[in-house]
């Protein structure tokens, strides 16, 4: 999950797996898998960087579960 805000600056988390693509026209729009799309502030450069951080510590904490 990443969090995020909207245009207006409300806060939101959005579970990082569906997403399909990252458009910035000029504003960043999220397009997910089903096809529900998300206009949010960061631009697209950020939101790739929140979703790889985000899946880095993801593989981080699942090395840690099979270590032990």
């Amino acid at each position: 999950m990443i969090a995020l805000e909207h245009l207006n600056g409300q806060e939101f988390t959005l579970n990082a797996d569906p997403i399909e693509r990252i458009d910035e026209t000029p504003d960043t729009r999220i397009v997910l898998t089903s096809g529900r799309q998300y206009v949010v502030q960061p631009p697209r450069a950020e939101v790739v960087a929140r979703v790889l951080a985000y899946k880095r510590q993801l593989a981080v904490d699942i090395a840690r579960c099979a270590v032990g």
